[in-house]
């Protein structure tokens, strides 16, 4: 049975491994869907909601792109990395202040609001035609464009040292790679994002995703029992 018939919107709960694109093509090709896309790239190690777009529903991904996300995650400081995060190269080893949780609350308050960040240079951004993780690979570093973004909540959850964990609600465009390096830096001891997770996007939440496991285990009838359509996407913007 296929799916190419089906129009709609697939949750899914990314696992860490596989990158936003290996989602897309397991589900096109193990339901043989033509047109399959996704809304907002997760790094291969992060995990969370990632909104999968299915045929007419297609034309609805810039929209659904723009929503805003809430992640959660955690920060490893006093060690920065090329990359911001704990897949790249350590690049630096500093000291960590003797601070306490409210301390790192009143910091994390001030990237609150509206502010322009510059994305890491491994990112899908792409400068010329080329994406900036490719010229990353070639040990290349890049002037980047700063991108606005808004932060609406920053919230510093737990803290011990040398770990921080958050969560952040934050308009579309927001690198939490960044925002970790940014923090540990006016910190003074540097930091990485040691782990993220993404919960919600936009009116959707992964806690109604449909995990890796279960989406290649699904039959197509089963599957398409989980596809919102897009009549009651409509609805929802109502």
């Amino acid at each position: 049975m296929t799916l190419a018939n089906f129009d709609g919107i697939l949750l899914i709960d990314k696992p860490a491994g596989p990158t936003s694109h290996d989602i897309v093509d397991i589900i096109r090709n193990s339901y043989r869907i033509k047109k399959v896309g996704h809304c907002g790239t997760l790094d291969p190690a992060a995990t969370g909601l990632l909104t999968i777009v299915l045929g007419k529903a297609t034309k609805l991904s810039e929209k659904l792109m723009s929503d805003d996300k809430v992640y959660v995650g955690s920060m490893k400081l006093g060690e920065t990395t090329n990359t911001y995060d704990a897949e790249g190269q350590v690049e630096s080893h500093q000291p960590i202040p003797n601070i306490s949780i409210n301390t790192l609350q009143e910091e994390a308050n001030k990237f609150l609001g509206d502010q322009m960040q510059i994305p890491p240079m491994v990112s899908a951004i792409k400068i010329n035609g080329t994406p900036l993780y490719k010229l990353a690979r070639k040990g290349q570093n890049v002037d980047r464009k700063e991108r606005f973004i808004h932060l609406y909540k920053f919230l510093i959850s737990q803290y011990k040292p040398p770990f921080a964990w958050f969560k952040v609600a934050c308009t579309k465009g927001t690198y939490v790679r960044s925002l970790a390096h940014d923090f540990g830096k006016a910190l003074g001891c540097g930091g990485h994002l040691s782990g993220l997770r993404r919960t919600v996007s936009g009116k959707f939440k992964v806690s109604n995703a449909t995990t890796l496991e279960e989406l290649t285990t699904l039959s197509a009838t089963e599957l398409s029992k989980r596809i919102i359509p897009i009549l009651k996407l409509t609805a929802l913007d109502k």
